[in-house]
């Protein structure tokens, strides 16, 4: 399935169970997807995650029968799915900016549509990527779990955590200290950043690691494997986080609808990192987005 014709029948497929108990897990099944990509895609193409459209529109929707109908508030909030009238009211009022009950009365209500999706090509196929096979590979490193709808801002925190813990000291030069240390020593760590969805709901595992050489692996360190396969490798220059997020976003909203001999393969991607030339912060720092494709029948 194409991925805009993807993106288009989740939003379908979300719309006619707005009163279901549906998971990403259920919509990423429906278009043939990894919930993992659809969730990074969808994310970036519209601003939401899948869960907040969800509850997004069932409130409105709720708002509306609260408005239009006689339903009591109760039967209404157990139509769209929360367990007791409190949970619902808290939801609707953060939402909405007033009580059901003020809804019922007449006060405004939060408009929250069906989205569409035009997708207006800008680069398309001609971004700058290679097509590179790739051996099966393993990675290291430190991990942390992440929501999708915030991820862009806490992941440079994680980064910024590790490094105050573990890296600065071996990077001035100091003897490794401990384990986690001499693990990050042994295996680069902090060349790659690892998105993995692999958990229920709207989270990921995100890791910061390195090729793992064989050693030690410290208590709390997880490792990964890749299979062989082929990658779609995305250059990046400039400073980071910002480039990095912003081809993202452009593999997403041009790359993938516009091209047509690949598709996305597995559920995890790959951020790359120079670790030897420069700092992230260089106006000419290298930095990559691998992504794991398969050709398109």
């Amino acid at each position: 399935m194409e991925w805009s014709s993807s993106i288009r029948g989740a939003i379908e497929y979300m719309e006619n169970h707005l009163t279901d108990a549906i998971s990403v897990k259920d919509v990423a099944d429906k278009v043939y997807l990894s919930p993992f990509f659809l969730q990074r895609g969808f994310s970036l193409m519209t601003g939401f995650g899948i869960g907040e459209y969800i509850r997004n529109r069932r409130l409105y929707q709720a708002a509306l029968d609260i408005r239009d109908t006689d339903a009591k508030i109760l039967d209404i909030a157990l139509k769209y799915g929360y367990e007791t009238p409190e949970s619902f009211t808290k939801a609707f009022t953060r939402f909405h900016g007033v009580t059901p009950s003020q809804a019922r009365e007449g006060s405004p209500i939060v408009a929250f549509l069906p989205l569409t999706i035009n997708i207006t090509i800008q680069g398309g196929s001609q971004m700058d990527y290679r097509i590179t096979p790739m051996f099966p590979f393993k990675l290291i490193g430190f991990q942390k779990v992440f929501s999708y709808e915030n991820s862009y801002e806490e992941i440079p925190k994680f980064w910024d955590e590790i490094c105050e813990k573990y890296a600065n000291s071996v990077y001035a030069g100091n003897p490794p200290a401990n384990p986690y240390e001499q693990a990050l020593v042994d295996n680069c760590i902090g060349e790659y950043g690892v998105c993995i969805d692999d958990l229920e709901g709207e989270r990921f595992r995100y890791l910061i690691a390195g090729k793992y050489t064989g050693g030690p692996m410290p208590e709390g360190m997880v490792l990964y494997e890749f299979p062989r396969g082929e990658w779609a490798v995305f250059d990046c220059v400039g400073p980071n986080p910002r480039t990095i997020q912003s081809v993202n976003t452009r593999i997403f909203r041009e790359w993938l609808p516009g091209n047509p001999d690949f598709e996305l393969r597995g559920n995890a991607n790959v951020e790359w990192y120079d670790c030897v030339n420069g700092e992230m912060t260089d106006p000419d720092y290298h930095s990559a987005v691998w992504v794991p494709v398969k050709r398109k029948k």
